[in-house]
């Protein structure tokens, strides 16, 4: 049974494509989404196996660590359960397009809810209305309207989009431009508002098959795979217990483990989850919450 646990955030430094498995549309490779909101999403399973193959080998992580935390490989002879599970990621903040200020970090009551859930957070859920646009920033306005891609929001300036604002920079990314453009550009749409750009707003990219014996595109060759921009900001529950390898020495107990993970993650390194990874896709950085 896992006693202790904390969020973990992650954010996208390029453009991140956790593949779904199936393609039902238009889109040959589209990312994993939830099935009852459509938004995106990242298994906890992939978000464990990525970084369990990112500390093999790292100092610190030789030794049996590794394996203690994180569980044997497949095939090892002496097996047992490891110390860590995450849970599958909900996305928490997605970049859009504005006319004003390049881009804003756009979110909703019902993503927020959640990360409060997880993160037992202070500030109150707020409820906003459909095509109505809740902010700080008056750099973003355009007369009384945020313009986000084609689309004209109300401007409705709220003190408590500070709180939020400020407590999700803090926990998700280190002091810098991000985190305190973060601070000042977040915006806060109604959920229904919130669904059309999570579902409308992917960056979605062609890509044509070359022929191994030619070295030119094979004929009908062309896909489109979906990715998350950067910028997108999703959140993880780590769960720990304590080290389950049936030895005594060298035993660590459920905060020691999170606090063994929460070192490795918060030291500012990117690294690399989902597919795409030789074209430069995937790259991440990971903050466990304080």
């Amino acid at each position: 049974m896992f006693t202790h646990q904390k969020a973990m955030f992650i954010y996208a430094v390029s453009p991140l494509h956790m593949g779904a498995g199936t393609a039902l549309g238009l889109i040959d490779n589209p990312i994993q989404r939830e099935v009852h909101t459509d938004w995106p999403s990242m298994a906890g399973s992939g978000i464990r196996g990525a970084i369990r193959h990112a500390l093999n080998g790292e100092e610190g992580w030789k030794n049996g660590k590794l394996t203690a935390i994180f569980g044997p490989e497949a095939g090892a002879n002496d097996l047992h359960a490891g110390a860590v599970s995450f849970t599958d990621a909900q996305i928490v903040c997605l970049p859009v397009r504005s006319l004003r200020c390049a881009y804003v970090y756009a979110t909703c009551p019902a993503a927020l809810a959640r990360l409060k859930r997880l993160a037992n957070a202070a500030w109150r859920v707020p409820q906003v209305k459909e095509q109505e646009a809740w902010y700080r920033n008056d750099d973003l306005k355009q007369g009384d309207h945020l313009i986000l891609e084609s689309l004209a929001f109300n401007a409705n300036k709220q003190e408590s989009v500070s709180a939020i604002a400020n407590d999700l920079a803090g926990r998700a990314l280190p002091a810098g431009f991000f985190s305190d453009k973060l601070k000042t550009d977040l915006v806060i749409l109604s959920d229904t508002d919130f669904t059309h750009f999570v579902k409308n707003s992917t960056l979605v990219e062609p890509h044509v098959r070359i022929d191994d014996t030619t070295g030119t595109a094979d004929g009908g060759g062309l896909f489109y795979t979906e990715n998350l921009p950067p910028e997108s900001l999703l959140v993880s529950l780590l769960m720990a217990t304590g080290t389950r390898t049936g030895k005594e020495d060298g035993k660590l107990m459920a905060q020691q483990v999170i606090d063994e993970i929460g070192t490795a993650l918060n030291n500012g390194k990117v690294w690399q989850f989902g597919g795409d990874a030789t074209t430069g896709r995937g790259l991440v950085m990971l903050r466990l919450s304080d």
